[in-house]
């Protein structure tokens, strides 16, 4: 059995912590860039463990430390002196830990751009429920430039990007780098703030969604996410489904009374 993180734990490569009912993951390798290896994988895949287990947690935060990368990616010294990528070589939501939804993270995620994002960074980006951008950061993806193919993130940028602004940034490599104002433009960025407010704003987000029943938060993110990919009728009617599912949960009569008797919602967990 896995053992429970506590706030305040520092693993390879990362550090948890906890805020009442929200929780941050920081990347913590900014003399690499804050660059991903493959020793940070389990510890990565113990996050999203902890972050469903706990039932005080209803949203993480990612950011990294420093204010020069959020996340660069792949380690490639790692990659060069071993010959082997950070993932291993099954299937994509088996083998590579750092995406939340391929790890069942149903629980709201926010993702904090405190710098440079490239290459494997672009998952965290990908996958998360809200991004946060610092204006100064610029994102990049440098696949190709280092000999590798742009896959699984680039994917996933397409259900958050024009597809030609992810062609440009998958096939131009390291010599294209997109502002956070154009991503912002664009819709990858949802926040955009200077860069001594990062932090703060996502937090105060974060307090926002705390604040709803987390049963009907986890399964609205979930009948989102799961629309993609699905017809338009078969994307309703799962919605419908998990909209049903909440009929049965105390959350549902709790919600509707405490409107009725304005008072704040004493929610379930």
């Amino acid at each position: 059995m896995t053992a429970q993180l506590g706030a305040g734990t520092a693993m390879q490569g990362l550090r948890y912590d906890k805020r009442g009912h929200v929780a941050t993951m920081t990347i913590d390798r900014p003399e690499r860039g804050n660059s991903l290896s493959r020793a940070m994988a389990e510890p990565v895949r113990a996050v999203w463990r902890e972050v469903m287990r706990d039932d005080e947690v209803r949203v993480l935060v990612i950011t990294a430390s420093g204010e020069r990368h959020f996340c660069t990616g792949a380690d490639v010294t790692e990659v060069a002196d071993t010959g082997r990528a950070t993932a291993g070589d099954g299937l994509a939501r088996e083998t590579i830990p750092w995406s939340a939804l391929a790890h069942g993270v149903w629980k709201p995620v926010i993702c904090a751009l405190n710098g440079l994002v490239a290459g494997g960074g672009l998952h965290f980006v990908a996958d998360a429920d809200i991004v946060v951008a610092a204006d100064h950061v610029e994102i990049m993806d440098t696949h190709t430039s280092v000999g590798m193919v742009g896959a699984v993130e680039n994917v996933g940028l397409t259900h958050r990007l024009p597809l030609g602004s992810v062609l440009r940034m998958t096939l131009c490599g390291r010599s294209y780098r997109m502002s956070a104002q154009r991503a912002h433009q664009l819709g990858l960025v949802d926040e955009l703030c200077e860069r001594a407010a990062l932090l703060d704003t996502a937090y105060a987000i974060a307090d926002g969604i705390v604040q709803n029943s987390p049963h009907a938060v986890m399964l609205s993110k979930q009948g989102i996410w799961q629309s993609l990919g699905r017809d338009h009728e078969g994307a309703v009617e799962h919605a419908w489904a998990l909209a049903r599912l909440q009929w049965a949960h105390p959350d549902f009569r709790e919600g509707a009374r405490a409107f009725a008797e304005k008072r704040p919602p004493r929610w379930s967990v």
